[in-house]
């Protein structure tokens, strides 16, 4: 009874909070590869989703008479242990719809041993996303990943490792991101829950992104606090570095303030005004109305 309880508990804040979108399944007849978790999903503080084991994302299409024909996948964070949903997921669904973009939510799964699954994830919610761009009215040159710590590593993996038109996104946009694999400067558990304790110098470097861009990296945007104490800020910088030097349309906007994991969430301090950065960022890409 008491599980019932919490499950209806649960459930009423999961649809009080809008997630009673159109559920995609990645893979309707079950993934190919398998993560091998073999735990039930579960939450922890009414927004982080642990053991993710059905890959699957949620539709937020712009309305009829305000898209502008962009969309983009958004990552949510979680240390590749679980994804924070409301606060890196929905309420930012909801932010860019209301800017005419529709966006989608991924519920990836976590590594477990299987470095590859989260980004077999992300590509194929991409492939989705261009495959029934008519459906939602969505411009195929105009499919973006945004991603949140973890989910930044995600996002810019996405962004720097496809192999098919589909795959990649036409913009990045990263917040607070974890970039590199680098020991010295990585978040350790995004890395450990990745790679493992003990990966090789090869698996390091693939999956250290400041490290594969190219001139075909989208252009990205990307905002960090100076004194963020989990993810460094060197990651964004040297993810910007490697933009600039292949000559990628790039932005990096910091704050004195705002630590980690800020989301866009209300906090009386200089790093809430972040989101219009972006939303400028966005018009000066033509990825939004001007209005």
């Amino acid at each position: 009874m008491k599980r019932f309880l919490f499950f209806t508990f649960i459930m009423s804040i999961f649809f009080s909070k809008g997630i009673s979108q159109e559920k995609i399944l990645l893979y309707p007849n079950g993934p190919a590869e398998s993560n091998e978790l073999k735990v039930e999903e579960s939450w922890r503080d009414k927004d982080f989703l642990l053991n993710i084991s059905e890959p699957r994302m949620y539709a937020y299409p712009a309305s009829k008479e305000n898209n502008c024909g962009t969309a983009v996948l958004i990552c949510p964070g979680g240390g590749y242990s679980g994804v924070s949903v409301i606060k890196e997921g929905e309420e930012f669904a909801r932010w860019f719809n209301k800017l005419g973009v529709s966006a989608f939510v991924l519920y990836y799964r976590m590594p477990n041993g299987h470095y590859e699954i989260p980004l077999k994830d992300a590509q194929t919610a991409l492939s989705i996303i261009h495959t029934r761009a008519k459906e939602w009215k969505i411009n195929k040159n105009k499919i973006g990943i945004m991603g949140f710590s973890a989910g930044g590593h995600l996002a810019s993996t996405a962004g720097t490792h496809f192999k098919t038109k589909a795959e990649r996104p036409a913009f990045m946009l990263l917040a607070y991101p974890v970039v590199t694999m680098n020991k010295d400067l990585t978040h350790k558990g995004s890395r450990d829950n990745l790679l493992g304790k003990d990966p090789s110098d090869e698996l390091v470097k693939l999956y250290s992104n400041e490290l594969q861009v190219t001139k075909k990296t989208p252009p990205t945007f990307m905002v960090h606090a100076l004194d963020d104490g989990a993810v460094p800020i060197a990651n964004s910088q040297n993810l910007l570095k490697s933009l600039q030097e292949n000559k990628v349309p790039s932005k990096l906007v910091t704050y004195d303030q705002g630590g980690h994991g800020f989301g866009m969430r209300k906090k009386g301090i200089p790093v809430e005004n972040w989101p219009q950065e972006l939303k400028a960022w966005l018009t000066e890409r033509k990825l939004i109305k001007n209005n």
